[in-house]
């Protein structure tokens, strides 16, 4: 074993169903009720779900129609962001009051470096118990939290007792913890990368660790690298309190899909002003301009220019937009646009980071 081993405790706490959780909060009358965050009209979208609606099988980022047709009493409730970022902002002071290596992945989760922390604890698992309570005795709201030596396995841990839960998975048990893993388990691979390795005999994280590095980086071309690396307990990436942000976006999905141009222009003009007002939130810019069209048949095309100065002004954005818009012919009936700004003037070179081997033995 590497001699230069870091012995890195990993907390990942992520809030339980924390959009629903906050609209029944705010509103009695929604406690106990299958509750879904977003559109529950013909072109609507789940955002978030309750557990209530989750036990009929009503899931984020499916449609409000096939969500209603899951659960015909679902409770539909619009989006108030505002609302989330403000719980989130205190969640994360809770956070801080722990370590100040918090690595914050959306609003409702977020990866903490505890190894040394404020606390002078040295247990994992009872910092992660406190913060739970700490939240729900503040905040009223329910968190589950995964505890280990990486950011990786501590992201599958915290998936294993929710609702309200936490599970650490020592040093020690990292490795035949992995072994006994499902395949679809493992933090990154989705249905299509699961259903690839399948038909290749994978099933669990033993079928993985028996292939070689030669044969998955075959099948699964760098990510085969990944995968051989993840299910030996080797580990890259290290909690970021300040990440950089590498991309910023703004999308419209439409009530009714456009087929002329024109309208889409005006869209764009509107987007590309939301656009402008997050560069700005985020104080960057940048040199890419990306214009994604979803088409009715729920097909995806992107086109990007990059230019070689920065911008975050709206008319500039926009221009490009129009460029991209009219460099080929709109295939079929719309349904979204959206527009992303790219390699943006935070990112800088860094060194690549030296691979983390973990197996120990110490208090968690």
């Amino acid at each position: 074993m590497d001699s230069n081993v870091h012995h890195k405790k990993i907390i990942h706490v992520d809030m339980d169903a924390f959009y629903a959780s906050i609209e029944q909060l705010d509103n009695p009358e929604l406690r106990g009720k299958p509750v879904a965050v977003g559109g529950g009209g013909e072109r609507g979208v789940v955002a978030a779900a309750s557990y209530e609606a989750r036990k009929f099988k009503v899931r984020s980022a499916m449609s409000g129609k096939q969500a209603k047709k899951n659960c015909p009493h679902l409770i539909f409730v619009k989006p108030r962001f505002e609302r989330y970022k403000e719980i989130s902002q205190k969640i994360r002071a809770i956070f801080y009051d722990y370590t100040d290596l918090v690595e914050p992945l959306s609003l409702d989760e977020a990866y903490l470096d505890v190894t040394v922390n404020k606390k002078g604890n040295p247990s994992a698992s009872l910092i992660a118990k406190e913060i739970r309570q700490r939240i729900f005795d503040e905040l009223h709201l329910n968190a589950s939290a995964g505890i280990s030596n990486s950011k990786f396995v501590a992201k599958i841990a915290s998936d294993i007792n929710k609702p309200n839960g936490q599970k650490t998975i020592p040093p020690e048990e990292v490795l035949s913890f992995l072994e006994e893993l499902p395949i679809e388990k493992f933090f990154g691979i989705g249905k299509v990368t699961a259903s690839k390795m399948y038909s290749l005999g994978i099933f669990n994280g033993k079928d993985l660790k028996a292939k070689t590095a030669m044969f998955l980086k075959l099948h699964f071309k760098n990510s085969g690298i990944h995968y051989y690396n993840i299910v030996r307990g080797i580990h890259y990436s290290e909690v970021k309190p300040n990440r950089i942000r590498k991309s910023v976006a703004a999308e419209h999905t439409f009530a009714k899909n456009l087929t002329s141009e024109i309208f889409m222009l005006e869209k764009l003009e509107k987007i590309s002003e939301e656009l402008e007002q997050r560069l700005i939130r985020s104080k960057v810019s940048g040199k890419t301009i990306t214009l994604k069209i979803k088409y009715s048949d729920f097909k995806t095309q992107t086109r990007s220019k990059t230019i070689p100065y920065f911008v975050k002004e709206k008319t500039l954005i926009l221009e490009i937009v129009k460029e991209l818009l009219f460099q080929e012919k709109v295939k079929n009936s719309v349904r979204l646009l959206g527009i992303s700004v790219t390699n943006l003037n935070t990112q800088s070179k860094k060194k690549p980071e030296k691979p983390v081997f973990v197996q120990l033995k110490f208090e968690f």
